[in-house]
C-alpha cells in the first residue's frame, strides 16, 4: 500500500513540474537551505538572470512571511497540536514559461478577515499604484510585534508582476488555511 502511495505522489509532482516541496515547521535554518537549493537548481536550469532573480526574491518573501506569520497562538483550537498550527506548506513548479510559488499554512480566523481586505487591495492596484502603496506603507508603517510592516505581500505582488490568488479554506470555528498561490514569469 505505501508502495503505490508513494508511487502516486511522485507522478503527482512530475505532472505539476514540482522542483521543491515541504511540509512542517519553517525555521531560519530551512529558509537558508532552500534559497541555496533553488539557486543551485535554476543555475542547472539556466534561466535568464532576471526570471532567476523574480524568483528568487518572491521565494524569499514567501518563505519569510511563513517564518514571521505563522500564528503561534497554542490555544486556537484544543483538536490541533502545536506543530500543526506552526507547520506551513509550500511548493515551487516550473511550467513552461514561468514559475509558481504555492504556499499553504493555517491562520485564525480573525487574522484572515484582516488579511483578504490587504490582499483585495493589493489586486486592485496596477504596477505605479503598487509602488505608490509600498512607498506610502515603508514611509508611515508601523512595526507589527512580529518586527513587518506589512509590506510583503506588496512586494510579492510588485515582484511577480502578476496578481496573488488567494482562498481561506475554513477548518473549524477558530481557523482557516491560507492557500497563496503565485505565478512568476
Amino acid at each position: 500500500m505505501i508502495k503505490n502511495d508513494i508511487y502516486e505522489l511522485y507522478q503527482t509532482m512530475e505532472r505539476e513540474n514540482i522542483l521543491l516541496s515541504f511540509k512542517g515547521v519553517v525555521t531560519s535554518e530551512l529558509l537558508s537551505s532552500v534559497l541555496s537549493i533553488m539557486e543551485s537548481k535554476m543555475d542547472y536550469m539556466d534561466e535568464s538572470p532576471k526570471l532567476k532573480k523574480k524568483v528568487f526574491n518572491v521565494l524569499v518573501e514567501c518563505l519569510q512571511n511563513l517564518y514571521h506569520h505563522i500564528d503561534s497562538n497554542e490555544d486556537q483550537d484544543r483538536n490541533m497540536t502545536r506543530i500543526e498550527v506552526k507547520s506551513a506548506l509550500f511548493m515551487i513548479a516550473k511550467n513552461d514559461d514561468h514559475f509558481v510559488i504555492r504556499t499553504g499554512n493555517y491562520i485564525d480566523k480573525e487574522s484572515a478577515v484582516d488579511l483578504e481586505k490587504r490582499l483585495d487591495t493589493i489586486n486592485g492596484m496596477d504596477k505605479e499604484e503598487l509602488k505608490k502603496y509600498y512607498q506610502e506603507v515603508l514611509s508611515n508603517g508601523t512595526l507589527s510585534e512580529k518586527g513587518t510592516a506589512g509590506l510583503g505581500m506588496i512586494d510579492i505582488a510588485r515582484k511577480s508582476g502578476n496578481k496573488l490568488e488567494y482562498q481561506f479554506l475554513p477548518i473549524n470555528d477558530v481557523n482557516s488555511f491560507f492557500c497563496l498561490n503565485i505565478k512568476i514569469d
